[in-house]
């Protein structure tokens, strides 16, 4: 054992804009590689906050060194720092956890992959639809099944310059039955026949896969996931919050709503039973670097159902890109860099990215405070916005030094 030194440095930029805080952890007689460059680093979350990001934190590795930092506020009231411990929602990168837990239970042959849904879930998906949709098809968003969230959030149907907040208000303390967010989705049109590709992304699928493991495992699904998935992998700070509050240090969440909240508004308080088991996990950036560690170890899952977590598809993202997905994973292809495996979440005033390259050396976590920040054209698109830049630079950074 060598140990491993720590080292802290924070500044004041200016009044009232925030700390930057930078810690490296290295093991002792090992200078840091090249490509993990603190200030590189710090500069590319600096440059994030000052292209209008209120807080960003984030953790960088590379094999056993460790860089953390921060820029910005926490709170724009009162200036308080954002610091890279603070707790955070995650949105879906929960879907990785959701998803690891009913690969568990494929591995102890409770579950079959490409077993009819219908069969295991029949009040919720009877008829045709629940024979020719698989338990596969609702991890990798292939199920062909609506999205819920414009039905549950009706003010937020039609373009981005004609939403408005009136449901994300409503719903701020509304607990909500995920049954009946799911027949909501299913109740919807289909925007593509089950199986097909490019998939569509759609929280529905997740939900169902929630009530499939209680089903399955005879206690909710939040619960069987923090015993059978968060607590063996050692996070400890990652759960399911039981009310609207995060506990413990954490950022005020700002939500711009695509310019319909001038100033963006406050919702880090919020219940997230609209979309536990898609998007309910508080998490740090630590501890998400290290469960997708674990994960791509064969820590989590064994190997043969790791494999089938990477199978991917190309996908429609709620954003309308196109990404890879797999069964709760997302592949990230840099060249010159490498294949990175995690997710991307966010929430109402939250956001987060994780990732992991597939030897496990290089990894990534980071959170910011604002969301929906980009503004509509007069033709309705949002439009091109600083803070869209300086994630991508975030991330060139970050995962390639």
């Amino acid at each position: 054992m060598t140990g491993t030194v720590t080292t802290t440095v924070t500044r004041q930029k200016r009044q009232m804009t925030g700390a930057v805080t930078t810690t490296v952890i290295r093991q002792k007689g090992r200078p840091m590689r090249p490509n993990l460059d603190p200030a590189a680093l710090q500069a590319a979350l600096d440059d994030l906050h000052g292209a209008g990001m209120p807080g960003v934190f984030a953790e960088v590795g590379d094999g056993d060194q460790v860089w953390r930092g921060a820029a910005g506020v926490a709170d724009l009231e009162t200036g308080r720092p954002v610091t890279p411990d603070m707790r955070h929602r995650v949105g879906s990168i929960t879907k990785t956890f959701t998803a690891a837990a009913v690969l568990q239970q494929v591995e102890r042959g409770r579950i079959g992959l490409d077993a009819p849904v219908g069969e295991l879930l029949p009040d919720l998906v009877p008829g045709e639809r629940g024979r020719r949709v698989t338990v596969r098809m609702l991890l990798n968003h292939t199920s062909g099944f609506a999205e819920y969230i414009p039905y549950a959030f009706p003010s937020l149907q039609g373009a981005p310059w004609d939403v408005s907040p009136r449901s994300l208000d409503a719903y701020r303390f509304r607990r909500c039955d995920p049954v009946e967010l799911i027949a909501l989705g299913l109740a919807a049109p289909a925007p593509a026949e089950p199986g097909g590709t490019p998939g569509v992304y759609s929280n529905t699928n997740y939900l169902l896969l929630g009530q499939l493991l209680e089903k399955v495992t005879g206690a909710p699904a939040e619960a069987y996931i923090e015993d059978h998935v968060i607590a063996p992998a050692g996070l400890r700070h990652t759960a399911f919050p039981d009310g609207p509050r995060v506990e413990g240090p954490h950022s005020r969440m700002y939500e711009g709503l695509w310019g319909t909240l001038e100033p963006p508004r406050d919702y880090s308080e919020y219940d997230m039973s609209w979309d536990m088991a898609g998007a309910g996990l508080v998490s740090t950036v630590a501890d998400l670097n290290l469960f997708y560690g674990k994960l791509l170890a064969g820590e989590v899952v064994g190997a043969a159902a790791l494999a089938e977590m990477r199978r991917t598809v190309p996908v429609i993202a709620l954003d309308g890109s196109t990404i890879e997905y797999g069964l709760g994973l997302e592949k990230l292809m840099i060249p010159g860099c490498g294949t990175f495996w995690g997710n991307r979440g966010t929430v109402w005033g939250a956001g987060a990215m994780s990732f992991t390259r597939e030897d496990g050396g290089r990894r990534m976590s980071a959170a910011v405070n604002l969301m929906r920040w980009s503004k509509p054209d007069a033709s309705g698109q949002p439009q091109p916005h600083p803070v869209d830049g300086a994630i991508k630079a975030l991330y060139a950074r970050a995962l390639c030094g």
